[in-house]
């Protein structure tokens, strides 16, 4: 059988519709990917080259920094409650429980073949009004230039909806990656890839809902 083509969102064609796919019910996976400079070092110094080659590649293995970005999810339902899954606080969620929508793992390095991912079952998106994906820096590199991050949905079937996090200005830390919400009785997936700074204010993820004015309280937490 043959596998469904993987649909970009792009700035020309920034939605999609999920139900002009079929795609309304069972989970959907959202992953994250990127290559932090460690991994990419690390790899470089194991191709083969000659001898100078191989110690100059070694030491920029061991000078590169680790990357860790975090994926999340901010989510408001239809009955006003509103969340975050992620991380940051031990927020994983859960997949057959409120809030319906869970993380897999904490992928602290890029090294991780299988990056982050999050779990969304669309068997209960009538309680869901808004769901924001986004990702920020949560240690590491200054910016996310440099990292190839790209975000990719796949239904259960197979259906792939990507979006590359791409023309990230200099120090961005942040990234509203994609919006999903009913929009004319269908669900949509929207392209958005809108870039925070720090001059954007402290808190990111206090700054990112402000932005989408989904009207949630913040407090300090940690991983």
């Amino acid at each position: 059988m043959t596998q469904p083509a993987t649909v970009s969102l792009t700035k020309a064609s920034p939605t999609v519709s999920l139900d002009k796919h079929g795609v309304t019910s069972g989970l959907i996976k959202v992953n994250l990917n990127w290559t932090s400079p460690q991994a990419a070092a690390g790899q470089s110094a194991r191709e083969p080259r000659g001898l100078f080659g191989r110690i100059r590649a070694s030491l920029r293995s061991a000078t590169a920094k680790n990357v860790d970005l975090d994926l999340g999810c901010m989510i408001r339902c239809t009955d006003g409650t509103k969340t975050v899954v992620q991380a940051l606080g031990n927020a994983f969620g859960a997949v057959n429980r409120f809030p319906y929508v869970a993380l897999d793992s904490d992928d602290r390095t890029g090294a991780r073949a299988t990056g982050e991912n999050l779990v969304i079952n669309l068997d209960h998106q009538a309680e869901f009004q808004k769901l924001l994906l986004f990702v920020y820096i949560y240690d590491g590199s200054g910016d996310f230039r440099g990292l190839d991050a790209v975000v990719t949905l796949t239904s259960d079937r197979g259906d792939r909806f990507q979006v590359d996090l791409d023309e990230c200005p200099p120090q961005a830390h942040a990234c509203a990656i994609a919006l999903i919400k009913r929009q004319k009785g269908e669900l949509v997936i929207g392209r958005e890839v809108r870039w925070f700074t720090p001059q954007d204010g402290p808190g990111v993820q206090d700054v990112i809902s402000r932005a989408y004015r989904l009207g949630m309280k913040w407090t300090p937490g940690r991983k």
